[in-house]
């Protein structure tokens, strides 16, 4: 409790400045009883006269009388008589222990730092109101809000603070709508160059098909081959761009089979499927189209990279809060560097040394991030034991009754 009292700043400050007053009054009342002399006492005279008035004795009061002590004096007469005359203390009403030292002193101390903490305090807590309220702010614009601004108070350093983090916030705000401006325009004009090839690629196909080189000439198979993987990219190019434009959500999710789309495209690229699975099925929510592509795309890269057999394995995890089917594709390549593994879901982004052969241009797994992000899922990519990689996807499924 007293911790989380103290967390806060104005709390802080306030307690100092209390203990910092107090300890110099303390310091300067001691100082003060240390430096002054102990009281001395007055000297009194007593004086004795006869009837006639005149004096017969007369005599003084001791010098180490000390304080608290009544008064007392040796009188000698003027006929050699020796008298002892004492005045004792009046008694009054006893005091208040509390008001006697130390706790005199102790009370004043009290005094002033009851003062100095209710003077200082609203002035503490009205200068630390503003750097929560900086704070606040701050955070505010970390968590994404970045029209998130903060109150111009006064012209001291915090005022500036304030007026400098708007000023800052403002130009990226800007740069930030620049950028997805421009990185729009890009994405626009990708898909349309993308479906206006369309048409030509189709023309030189048909070309193709038509030319008097033999049907198993090495050349026309380049060609061909070529064609084929022009054809991929335009494809994947606009689905990309449907994908981030939203277009795709206007597709219907439907329950299907996801044991069914993983064996036909095993079966498509010659790989080997396995399941741990109790039922012969696995359903779940989704587009049949794009869970067919994202299967698709992880065995292709699969064997592009592989220099042995391709599996898929499909399981079924449950967390406690959602069941999730779990797609797990396993290669024996090279594997993925740990610092590349979040880089290759990046559109265009090929790993260094990958060669034109190997085929790809970088869209393949960005698609399957994007497909499993589209059906909040996630993706990622481990060392598969015994050499390679394993890109694992999963996916949530509907609550059973």
């Amino acid at each position: 409790m007293w911790s989380r009292f103290t967390s806060h700043l104005y709390v802080r400050i306030w307690l100092a400045v209390v203990a910092t007053v107090v300890v110099l009054a303390f310091l300067v009342g001691a100082a003060w009883q240390l430096s002054t002399d102990p009281p001395q006492l007055p000297i009194r005279e007593v004086l004795v006269h006869n009837q006639a008035g005149e004096v017969i004795g007369r005599a003084q009061t001791k010098a180490d009388r000390k304080p608290g002590d009544g008064l007392e004096f040796d009188l000698v007469t003027t006929d050699g008589q020796v008298l002892n005359l004492e005045l004792p203390r009046p008694k009054r009403p006893p005091r208040n222990a509390w008001s006697r030292p130390p706790f005199g002193f102790g009370w004043m101390l009290g005094v002033v730092a009851l003062a100095v903490a209710m003077g200082a305090y609203p002035i503490i807590r009205r200068l630390t109101q503003r750097l929560e309220g900086l704070q606040r702010g701050v955070e505010r614009w970390g968590s994404g809000d970045l029209s998130a601004r903060m109150v111009v108070q006064g012209e001291d350093e915090v005022a500036f603070l304030a007026e400098r983090f708007n000023h800052a916030a403002e130009r990226i705000e800007t740069l930030m709508e620049s950028q997805k401006s421009l990185l729009a325009s890009h994405k626009s004009l990708l898909a349309n160059a993308s479906h206006e090839l369309r048409s030509p690629l189709a023309r030189i196909r048909m070309g193709l098909e038509l030319m008097d080189a033999a049907p198993g000439s090495t050349q026309r198979a380049e060609i061909s081959r070529s064609i084929n993987e022009l054809d991929q990219l335009i494809d994947e190019i606009l689905l990309a761009s449907r994908l981030d434009t939203k277009q795709a959500d206007a597709e219907p999710f439907e329950t299907l089979d996801l044991t069914g789309l993983a064996a036909e495209e095993c079966a498509r690229v010659q790989a080997q499927l396995g399941t741990a699975l109790q039922t012969q099925s696995l359903t779940l929510q989704g587009s049949a189209r794009l869970l067919r592509r994202l299967i698709r795309n992880l065995l292709e890269n699969a064997r592009r990279y592989s220099t042995g057999e391709v599996s898929l394995e499909l399981s079924e995890t449950d967390t406690g809060a959602q069941r999730r089917a779990v797609i797990r594709v396993n290669d024996h390549g090279p594997g993925v560097p740990p610092d590349q593994r979040e880089r290759i879901f990046e559109p265009f982004y090929r790993l260094p040394g990958a060669s034109e052969h190997e085929g790809g241009v970088g869209l393949g797994l960005a698609l399957v991030k994007s497909i499993t992000e589209r059906h909040s899922g996630i993706v990622r990519c481990e060392d598969r034991p015994g050499g390679g990689a394993s890109f694992v996807v999963e996916l949530p499924m509907p609550a059973t009754a």
